[in-house]
């Protein structure tokens, strides 16, 4: 394969990570990449994005192009991916994760404990609303859309206090040193299932040798065994975007450890559950066995606790 076509949203974080991922493409595969921007109707429209329908929403018109042949591959969040199959694609790899964590960033020299009272804290993830109003009901937490920049320039103005913002988009944007944010602990605050990650979609069926090989370089065991734990929860609470759900899996001696916690929206409620799985060994068929065992555990304690009587999640079989 000469031309390796690689599909992505036209977002600056969007391309930033697609282009740092395409660029590895090419030196695996010894070919040459092109950028194929796709607008996404998540891009254009300003509704929440719990009313759109959830994160599949930035995923379909990719998935779309990859189906018509428009692009070989497509990057995207894995955090913006829904958990159900999408009939002729498949994950071709999940490269190595980012930071996982959520960052407050807030003006001046404020912090998550020392906003004042009624500060007015930006976000469009229901999962966020609902940590910051259980641990600061006070505060006035503001819907919103649109860029990092965007986000970041409304505090700048003191339109808002301070807004929250994953730790990975800021890195990529390379924005870390500029902005004096405050990391939220995943131990406290657990984010998103995925979040951190990226996923390289392809079509179903053999593709071409040159790109199966870069694909295979590309993908991180490690990574693709924790999220796969965090995604099966989700796909087992048949839970979405509508859903606040935070996640944090880890490998760690030899242990596959999984938490899950569910909240309701206003952040009253939550509950909680951890457990842990021994792979046989760190190849990634085992791998996988785990991370499916310890989702098992972990959905069955949160519906037991009486997670599905307080957030909009439905049960399945």
């Amino acid at each position: 394969m000469s031309l390796i076509r690689v599909g992505t949203r036209g977002s600056a974080l969007a391309l930033a990570q697609t282009t740092a991922i395409a660029n590895r493409i090419a030196t695996a595969a010894g070919a040459e990449v092109e950028i194929v921007p796709i607008t996404t109707h998540g891009d254009t429209s300003r509704e929440p994005l719990s009313s759109l329908g959830g994160t599949g929403v930035f995923a379909s018109a990719l998935r779309e192009s990859l189906l018509a042949g428009d692009c070989d591959v497509v990057v995207h969040s894995l955090k913006d991916l829904p958990t159900a199959a999408y009939p002729g694609l498949r994950i071709g790899a999940t490269p190595k994760r980012a930071d996982a964590r959520d960052v407050l960033v807030a003006r001046g020299v404020l912090t998550f404990d020392t906003l004042p009272q009624g500060a007015r804290v930006g976000t469009g993830s229901p999962r966020r609303v609902a940590q910051l109003l259980a641990r600061r009901p006070d505060l006035d937490i503001v819907d919103i859309r649109g860029n990092v920049d965007t986000r970041l320039g409304r505090v700048a103005e003191g339109d808002l206090d301070a807004v929250i913002l994953a730790a990975a988009g800021l890195s990529r944007l390379a924005l870390l040193e500029s902005v004096d944010g405050e990391y939220l602990e995943l131990s406290e605050w657990p984010t998103a299932p995925g979040q951190g990650a990226l996923a390289i979609e392809v079509r179903e069926g053999k593709i071409d040798r040159a790109l199966a090989s870069a694909l295979a370089t590309l993908n991180h065991a490690t990574t693709q065994a924790t999220t796969t734990a965090e995604r099966l929860v989700l796909a087992r609470l048949e839970a979405g975007c509508a859903a606040p759900i935070g996640t944090m899996a880890a490998i760690d001696d030899g242990l596959l450890f999984l938490t899950a916690t569910v909240y309701s929206p206003d952040g009253t409620r939550s509950v909680v559950s951890s457990h842990a799985a021994t792979p046989e060994s760190h190849s990634l068929v085992h791998l996988t066995e785990a991370a499916e065992d310890v989702s098992d555990r972990v959905a069955r304690d949160l519906l037991a606790g009486g997670a599905a009587g307080f957030a909009p999640i439905e049960v399945t079989s």
